[in-house]
């Protein structure tokens, strides 16, 4: 998907403007930092912009706190936090990164566009319980380790937002093994097969 295409997106111009400042610099830092792969560069729209649009698409509460974690190139938190200014900042977006330089990627681009979020420079293990209303990531790490994180940061009913691929239900089941939670799936609109999903009532078993 290019800027053109991007325009299909329902977001206001000045939101497409600030997605398209994320993507150029994006591929500005890349080849420095390695935000993303390489291979995924040449579908940047669609790969890691669209892909993140439809999870902020998915969450109901548009209140409250919203952390993303290992968020690294910026996806989703990024986007969010885009997508967020353009809806007039109902969410209070926390992007946590352990590695440094990522975190200085996350604050070039949030200057560049204008756009409010805090950058938490911390491993997600250490870092001050959030309480979030939303709880985000994408790429990071398999259900069963998502889900410890979110036992750390996610607030009383809060959701859980986690795109995962087509092994998805290995994952869920494998997870079933050490917790309880309520769950559904959204197909993924980037990839076949590709679902989010959208947990809550996360507990321990």
């Amino acid at each position: 998907m290019s800027y053109e295409e991007g325009k299909a997106i329902d977001v206001s111009r000045e939101t497409l403007e600030r997605l398209e400042l994320l993507a150029n610099l994006l591929r500005k830092w890349n080849p420095k930092i390695n935000l993303v792969s390489k291979s995924t560069i040449g579908d940047l729209w669609n790969r890691h912009i669209l892909d993140s649009v439809q999870i902020y698409n998915q969450s109901a509460e548009k209140t409250g706190h919203w952390v993303d974690v290992g968020s690294g190139g910026g996806f989703p938190g990024l986007v969010v936090a885009i997508l967020n200014a353009g809806d007039g900042y109902p969410y209070n977006v926390t992007l946590i990164e352990s590695d440094l330089r990522k975190c200085t990627f996350l604050r070039t681009v949030l200057r560049e566009t204008g756009v409010k979020a805090s950058v938490i420079t911390e491993r997600i293990e250490k870092a001050e319980p959030q309480n979030a209303e939303v709880f985000s990531a994408r790429a990071l790490a398999d259900l069963n380790l998502l889900l410890e994180f979110s036992s750390r940061h996610l607030g009383e009913g809060g959701t859980c937002l986690f795109p995962k691929g087509v092994n998805w239900k290995k994952e869920v089941l494998t997870a079933e093994e050490s917790w309880s939670f309520s769950y559904e799936t959204i197909n993924s609109v980037t990839q076949e097969g590709a679902v989010i999903l959208k947990i809550r009532e996360v507990k321990r078993v």
